[in-house]
């Protein structure tokens, strides 16, 4: 064997190791997304939204909901348990550990729960309780990663419909949203950056379609309102929560 072939031979050897790693660590770089299936029950609108997590996503908060062209609410899709019954695993602290109880977080998901709740709760806030909770069809645990939520609808959906997300990191502080920011509210000081609307406007006449849902704006720092205010720029790492969601609406024959 000659010393070109041998050269060749080491050449192709060290390709095809390379090759196979690189496809080892971009298959192990692909999200697992867990299967979430809520109000599987009602007989309306087949959705599925596909939510791939962000470099910077842990432990978001977040709410799905529907609302007409005009921006009037219809109904919740999913919400994060500890918001939508009002008890956070972590709510209270006894003999040295955390248990769970009753706390509100007005900063957290804001514009849904002003849209979602009219009424004050018996603390001032427009937000689920114990007493009051969000069905159990409609909540679930606080995904960890990436996701795919399938929900139905309560009725079937005649027309075009806006399909709203909105989500929140608590303790996500910036450069702008610093943690000496509003020292003397408590609401901001578990929230950080707000929380970021993202919102797509489907047809679901269309099946099998994909939307792309968009961010549009953020909520008050402190919940204090159910306002969406469109200027992103002083929103940096909370950008990076979430990398996209699509959704897509299916025969209901499935």
């Amino acid at each position: 064997m000659t010393v070109k072939r041998i050269i060749t031979g080491i050449m192709l050897i060290i390709f095809v190791i390379s090759y196979g790693c690189k496809s080892t660590e971009q298959k192990s770089s692909e999200p697992n997304f867990k299967s979430i299936e809520k109000n599987a029950s009602a007989t309306g609108t087949l959705l599925n939204i596909k939510f791939t997590a962000g470099p910077t996503h842990s432990h978001a908060l977040m709410a799905f909901w529907i609302e007409d062209i005009s921006g009037q609410y219809i109904q919740t899709l999913f919400v994060a348990r500890s918001i939508g019954n009002g008890v956070f695993e972590h709510g209270k602290a006894e003999s040295g550990h955390w248990k769970p109880g009753e706390i509100q977080r007005p900063a957290a998901l804001p514009v849904w729960a002003h849209k979602s709740h009219k009424e004050k709760n018996k603390f001032g806030y427009h937000l689920p309780t114990p007493e009051n909770p969000v069905a159990d069809t409609y909540t679930g645990a606080t995904p960890l990663n990436s996701f795919i939520l399938k929900t139905r609808t309560d009725k079937p959906l005649s027309g075009p419909t806006r399909i709203m997300m909105e989500l929140n990191q608590p303790f996500d502080f910036n450069e702008y949203w610093t943690n000496t920011k509003h020292p003397d509210n408590k609401a901001y000081m578990t929230s950080g950056q707000p929380a970021i609307i993202y919102s797509t406007i489907i047809n679901p006449a269309e099946t099998d379609t994909v939307y792309s849902m968009k961010a549009t704006g953020h909520a008050h720092y402190a919940g204090e309102n159910g306002k969406i205010y469109k200027d992103l720029s002083t929103v940096t790492s909370a950008r990076k929560i979430v990398r996209s969601v699509m959704v897509k609406v299916s025969s209901t024959k499935q």
